[in-house]
């Protein structure tokens, strides 16, 4: 970065960045909104908080988009002609503007040539519901998208909150803070398409399911390997489920890919990677049961490989892969439909992975209740988790970056 930078490097102390999902009617990723989330609210306007986050971005070598997701940031009114749009791809950037200070028509009519600007270089452009007023009118025609707040809306207005949108506006419509199975048949029902919210970040329990014959497939592998049985024992389990074989030897020959011997079986790709990086493949097949990007699945892997690198701060390698069991096996019980204590009682766990799963207690709960509030823009959640453990707001923030980036690079 230019030494001139009017953000100190410093400053990432201070700051932490997270994504929230925005998902299709079966859960499925079609975006990322980001936002700053720090330990500390006061301190920053909104808008330096735009350009930190970007800052951050950058900084880190590690970008959010990898070209398979849209990526949602806010801005505030005098930052939409700032020079930190330069950091980012116009054609998979949403820039998400606020309605005006008290819906004024001058000041409506002043940012326009600024929002055209924005258009004019491929950036897309997400405004809140209130933008189908009439007074809104010269930003209607540029709305890409507009987000209809579920939550904060009688669900009496939503049918008419539709039809505007629709009538005025060329827009997606986005239906925004769903937190309950109310609001999203509500907004579903009405033909909207993308939904946002706690309801789909922190799902609600499910009905236990039967286990399809890849996913008890998938437990009996891991618990093979994490008992170290043999080779071939092994070896057999995979050949029975070809899509199941596949699958496993597609992701350890991408792990292996610095090994100077090509993998070319699942045997050999066994002896060459080792028990101790296949079980976590093994449980990684666990998460990963569809075709798509699931938002449970995704968040998952994140939740993995953001506690491993955390650990690796001041844990030894096999707690790190503790660690990383606990985030990726802890939404197994949404994913798999069964109670989560069902699920421990059929994998071969060690105490502390199961203690922390069952209970959200000990060094693990603790460090998955801090990557849980990674998700969502909960403030006091994130404190009280920072509070409890020693990881700097530094360490927190490129942890949970890598990370996202990984969980990309392994549905790309």
């Amino acid at each position: 970065m230019p030494e001139q930078s009017p953000i100190p490097g410093e400053v990432l102390d201070r700051i932490s960045i997270a994504r929230q999902p925005i998902v299709n009617a079966e859960r499925l990723v079609l975006a990322y909104e980001l936002f700053n989330r720090s330990a500390v609210a006061s301190g920053h306007s909104q808008a330096s908080d735009v350009a930190l986050a970007l800052h951050a971005v950058a900084q880190s070598a590690a970008p959010f988009s990898t070209g398979l997701h849209d990526v949602f940031i806010h801005s505030v009114h005098n930052g939409l002609a700032g020079p930190q749009w330069d950091f980012l791809t116009p054609s998979k950037t949403v820039i998400e503007i606020s309605p005006a200070p008290q819906h004024a028509a001058d000041f409506i009519n002043a940012q326009v040539p600024a929002l055209q600007a924005l258009k004019a270089r491929g950036f897309r452009l997400a405004f809140k519901h209130s933008v189908i007023a009439p007074v809104y009118k010269p930003w209607q025609s540029l709305a890409d998208f507009v987000k209809i707040n579920a939550s904060n809306t009688d669900p009496s207005q939503f049918k008419p909150l539709v039809s505007a949108a629709r009538s005025r506006t060329s827009a997606s419509l986005i239906a925004e803070k769903v937190e309950n199975a109310d609001q999203f048949d509500g907004m579903r029902g009405l033909g909207v398409e993308e939904f946002q919210g706690y309801w789909f970040s922190i799902p609600e329990t499910v009905q236990s399911n039967v286990l399809t014959p890849a996913q008890a497939t998938a437990i009996q592998l891991f618990n093979l390997v994490t008992a170290e049985a043999a080779i071939e024992d092994v070896e057999t389990v995979l050949k029975k489920d070809a899509a199941l074989g596949v699958s496993l030897l597609r992701i350890i020959n991408a792990a292996a890919s610095g090994m100077r011997q090509k993998v070319t079986s699942l045997r050999q790709a066994i002896m060459l990677l080792g028990y101790g990086r296949l079980v976590r493949w093994a449980a990684m097949l666990l998460t990963n049961t569809h075709d798509h990007v699931n938002v449970q699945g995704t968040a998952a892997v994140v939740r993995g490989r953001m506690m491993e690198l955390l650990a690796q701060n001041s844990m030894d390698s096999e707690e790190s892969g503790a660690a990383f069991l606990v985030g990726l096996l802890s939404q197994i019980d949404v994913l798999l439909g069964q109670p989560m204590a069902d699920l421990v009682q059929q994998l071969a766990l060690d105490d502390t992975v199961s203690h922390a799963l069952l209970t959200g207690e000990g060094k693990f709960g603790a460090m998955l209740a801090l990557v849980c509030a990674c998700e969502s823009d909960d403030e006091a959640a994130f404190s009280a988790a920072f509070s409890r453990l020693p990881f700097s707001l530094r360490q927190i923030n490129m942890a949970h970056m890598e990370a996202l980036v990984w969980a990309d690079s392994l549905a790309a």
